[in-house]
C-alpha cells in the first residue's frame, strides 16, 4: 500500500485509495460560506454595511461552482479508472448515487410538502424525488429551493460515463474543456439572449457547468504530479494561492465581461483545489472540517429549513442590534443544522435503511 505520512502535523494520505483529505476543508468552508450568505440574504433586519457584508460574504454565493469543480475530482477519484475499465456496472454506480442523496433529501422534501402543502408544492416534490428535474427546461423548483445544485449534481452524475469519454486522455480532456468553454462563450453571446432565454440560466444549466467538472476531471489527471509539487513546495504555493485570491478580490470588480469574470473565478478555484490536493496545512486538515465536510450536502441541503425554524423566534424581539442579531442567528442556524444533519444521517435515516436491508434480506 502507498502511503505518505507528514510527521509535522500527523497527516495520513493514501494515495492508493485516492483520498486527498484537504478537499474536506474545501468543502466544509464552502459549505458555511453560503449559510451565511443565505442568512445575510434573508434576514429581514440588515447587518451594517462594510466590505464583509457588501463583498465578501455575498460572494460566497459562488462557492456553489467551487463545490461543482471539487465534485468533478471526487468522482473521478472514486469511479473515473472503475468506468473507464468496465469494473462497474451502470446498476451499482447509480443505485449507490441513489442511495447516497434519496433519502435525505427526500425526507426534507416531504417535510417542506407537510408544512406548505399545495399541488404545485406536490408537483414540484415529485419532481425532485426523481432527482432527474434538471432534465426540465425551465426547472425553478420552490420545494427545498436550494436543491437546485442538487439537480446539477446528479445531471453531472448521469452524464458522468460521457465525461470519462472527453477525459480518456489527457490531450482530449484539454480539447474538451476549450470546446466547452467555447460553447459556455457562444451561450452567452447568443443562446443566452431575450431572443431566446429572457434570463441566463447559469448555474443551473450544465453548459454552464460542464467546464467546471472537466476542470476538476483534468485535476484528477494530474494529481500525482501536482501532490508532489504542492507537498516539497508548500511554503511557495501557499503564498502563491494567497496571493492570488487577495488580487481576485482586489481586481476582480474590475472585470465587467461576464466570460472573462467566469474564467478567472473558476480558475482561482481551480488553484484552490490544486493547492488542497496535496496540502498539509492544518486549516484544511483538522477534525472539525472533515466533520463537517462529512455532512457538507446534508447541511447545504437543510439550512434554509432550519433558518426558517430560527427564524419563528423572532431573536429580535430581544436583540436589536443588527449585527449582533446576524451573528447570533448565525450561531443558531449553523449549530441548529448541524445537529439536524448528523441526528437525520448518522441515526434516522440510518436505521430505517438497515431496517429495509433486513426486510430484503
Amino acid at each position: 500500500m502507498n502511503t505518505q505520512f507528514s510527521s509535522e502535523n500527523h497527516q495520513l494520505v493514501n494515495v492508493d485509495r485516492e483520498r486527498y483529505n484537504s478537499l474536506d476543508g474545501l468543502r466544509a468552508y464552502a459549505a458555511i460560506g453560503i449559510v451565511l450568505m443565505h442568512i445575510l440574504a434573508n434576514i429581514a433586519i440588515k447587518p451594517s454595511e462594510n466590505y464583509i457584508t457588501l463583498k465578501l460574504i455575498s460572494f460566497f454565493t459562488d462557492f456553489t461552482l467551487l463545490f461543482m469543480i471539487v465534485s468533478g475530482f471526487s468522482l473521478c477519484c472514486g469511479y473515473y479508472d472503475r468506468i473507464k475499465s468496465g469494473d462497474v456496472t451502470p446498476n451499482t454506480f447509480y443505485k449507490k448515487r441513489y442511495a447516497r442523496i434519496l433519502p435525505y433529501f427526500a425526507s426534507l422534501c416531504i417535510l417542506d410538502l407537510m408544512m406548505n402543502p399545495s399541488l404545485k408544492a406536490f408537483y414540484e416534490t415529485f419532481a425532485n424525488l426523481t432527482l432527474c428535474f434538471n432534465l426540465l427546461p425551465n426547472p425553478k423548483i420552490g420545494v427545498i429551493g436550494v436543491g437546485w445544485f442538487l439537480g446539477v449534481i446528479f445531471l453531472f452524475y448521469i452524464l458522468f460515463p460521457f465525461f470519462v469519454f472527453m477525459l480518456d486522455n489527457k490531450r482530449r480532456a484539454w480539447k474538451s474543456l476549450v470546446i466547452a468553454l467555447g460553447f459556455v462563450l457562444i451561450a452567452m453571446l447568443y443562446f443566452y439572449t431575450p431572443e431566446f432565454v429572457p434570463k441566463s440560466p447559469g448555474r443551473t444549466n450544465m453548459i454552464f457547468c460542464a467546464p467546471l467538472f472537466l476542470s476538476g476531471g483534468i485535476a484528477y489527471l494530474y494529481r500525482k504530479p501536482i501532490f508532489d509539487l504542492v507537498r516539497t513546495n508548500n511554503l511557495i504555493c501557499v503564498v502563491f494561492v494567497i496571493a492570488l485570491t487577495v488580487s481576485f478580490f482586489l481586481f476582480g470588480p474590475l472585470v465587467k465581461n461576464e466570460f472573462a469574470h467566469y474564467i478567472i473565478e473558476n480558475g482561482m478555484f481551480v488553484i484552490w483545489l490544486l493547492y488542497a490536493i496535496g496540502s498539509r496545512d492544518i486549516i484544511l486538515n483538522n477534525r472539525v472540517v472533515k466533520y463537517i465536510s462529512g455532512i457538507s450536502m446534508e447541511i447545504y441541503l437543510a439550512h434554509m429549513v432550519i433558518y426558517r425554524v430560527v427564524e419563528k423566534i423572532h431573536i429580535d424581539h430581544f436583540i436589536s442590534q443588527p449585527d449582533i442579531l446576524y451573528i447570533v442567528t448565525c450561531i443558531l442556524v449553523i449549530g441548529g443544522v448541524i445537529c439536524f444533519a448528523h441526528v437525520m444521517k448518522y441515526y434516522a435515516l440510518r436505521k430505517v435503511m438497515n431496517w429495509m436491508e433486513k426486510k430484503n434480506e
